[in-house]
């Protein structure tokens, strides 16, 4: 299945403009976005969460041929018995170990990674397409499906400031208008920087990881998806990107399991920031939290 449908691995820390690279990258002929396929049990499956096409999950037409090809139909045993298994293996503390020594409980890894396996499969069938997307984000994840099959990481960046002062925005799910969860500047900081660090760490393994920038993808996100659907070897002419221009892109209906709510955004969205606030106090005290990578990553220490 990776050789004939390659799977694209979405990484970063949340709010840095994850779910907008799916989307755009999800409108290349072939493509198909399925958004956070780590969630698709518990709040697709069990919870009945909308897909992206606005439909519950279980009505879902494409999800249920997806469930169908993959499982013979989605169970809610393994609704279940997955997230637990996730418990065991997919865990960020568990990095070091995949970084630097042999893999242990590799059967349960198998297992896990097999179910994912049969999930990007079956959608790449059912969409016929060459590729799929997940765009799950978590490091940890990463590391699980790169240990068992082939993958593309797209590592997602954006200065820990604005994704700071994203977290402490009030933010209001589109499915039920509960509120989204809110982390502290401090709380965001540590976890920018360990997830960044840790897929660093994955080109170490050998694993193809390829950096794109959320500012360069809002300033020139023409240039930027040009080069980026061409490292990721999908159509990269303009006829493939004619949705996109430098000031906007043209969203088609996806079928995406979970995610930012702009997953269900359809027709014309305009590129710009929606630069949030943050004291200055708390933007120095993330400078100083994650100045290394911060300068790394062509940041600069004022903002």
């Amino acid at each position: 299945m990776a050789d004939s449908q390659p799977v694209i691995f979405v990484g970063g820390l949340g709010r840095s403009g994850s779910t907008l690279l799916e989307r755009l990258l999800g409108e290349i002929p072939g493509v198909a976005p399925l958004g956070e396929v780590v969630h698709l049990w518990e709040r697709g499956v069990l919870a009945n969460e909308p897909c992206g096409c606005g439909q519950p999950f279980a009505e879902c037409p494409f999800w249920a041929k997806v469930g169908a090809r993959a499982f013979g139909r989605w169970r809610a045993t393994q609704a279940h018995w997955l997230p637990r298994l996730r418990t065991r293996v997919d865990r960020t503390r568990r990095i070091p170990g995949f970084v630097c020594g042999p893999l242990t409980r590799e059967a349960e890894l198998a297992e896990y990674v097999s179910a994912y396996s049969r999930i990007y499969g079956a959608a790449a069938e059912v969409a016929n397409a060459r590729a799929v997307i997940d765009s799950s984000k978590h490091a940890s994840l990463a590391y699980c499906l790169s240990a068992i099959i082939d993958v593309w990481v797209v590592h997602v960046v954006r200065d820990p400031r604005a994704v700071a002062a994203s977290w402490r925005r009030k933010v209001r799910r589109p499915e039920d208008g509960q509120p989204m969860t809110r982390w502290a500047p401090a709380r965001t900081a540590v976890h920018w920087l360990a997830q960044n660090l840790a897929l660093e760490a994955l080109r170490c393994r050998g694993v193809r990881v390829v950096r794109v920038h959320y500012e360069d993808l809002l300033d020139e996100p023409v240039k930027t998806m040009t080069k980026l659907a061409a490292r990721l070897d999908l159509p990269s002419s303009g006829e493939a990107l004619s949705f996109l221009d430098d000031r906007q892109a043209r969203l088609g209906v996806a079928h995406t399991v979970s995610g930012n709510p702009m997953r269900f955004a359809v027709g014309r969205i305009e590129f710009r920031d929606r630069p949030t606030a943050l004291p200055i106090a708390q933007r120095w005290l993330v400078t100083a939290l994650t100045w290394p990578l911060l300068l790394l990553y062509g940041y600069r220490l004022t903002y």
